[in-house]
C-alpha cells in the first residue's frame, strides 16, 4: 500500500463552499481510479511564505490518499489542479517510504583521542 499527501492552496477569494466543492471533487476524483481518501484536514485561511499571483493568503487543504500499487490516480489529479485557476500550489508527497525504510546503522564511536596539555618543564621561577 502507497500512502501519500496531497496538500493544495487555493485563492482565498475562493467561497468556502466552492473549496468544499474542490475538495470533495478531487477526492471523488481518486476514488474513481482505486484510491482511498482516509482523512481530509481544511486548514482554513493562512498567510503565504511568499506572494502568488500577488496574493499573500491562501486556503490550505491536505488530503491524505491510500492506493494499491498497480494504481495511480495522481497524475490525472494533478493535471486537473494545475487546470484549475481557482488553485495556486499544489503538492503531492509519498510518505509510504519512511515505514519501508530500513535504519541506517548509527557508526561505531570513535575513540576520542586527547592529548595531554604540555607542562613547562623549565624556565620556572
Amino acid at each position: 500500500m502507497r500512502v501519500y499527501e496531497l496538500t493544495f492552496v487555493v485563492d482565498p477569494r475562493v467561497s468556502d463552499e466552492d473549496v468544499i466543492a474542490l475538495t470533495d471533487e478531487y477526492k471523488k476524483m481518486i476514488e474513481d481510479g482505486g484510491g482511498n481518501v482516509p482523512r481530509v484536514e481544511n486548514w482554513g485561511r493562512r498567510k503565504l511564505a511568499y506572494s502568488i499571483k500577488k496574493l499573500s493568503e491562501g486556503k490550505y487543504v491536505l488530503l491524505y490518499i491510500t492506493t494499491e500499487p498497480g494504481s495511480n490516480p495522481l497524475p490525472a489529479v494533478e493535471l486537473r489542479l494545475n487546470q484549475n485557476d481557482k488553485v495556486l500550489r499544489f503538492l503531492t508527497v509519498r510518505t509510504d517510504r519512511e515505514q519501508d525504510a530500513q535504519p541506517e546503522p548509527e557508526p561505531e564511536a570513535e575513540a576520542e583521542t586527547t592529548e595531554a596539555p604540555a607542562e613547562a618543564a623549565a624556565g620556572e621561577g
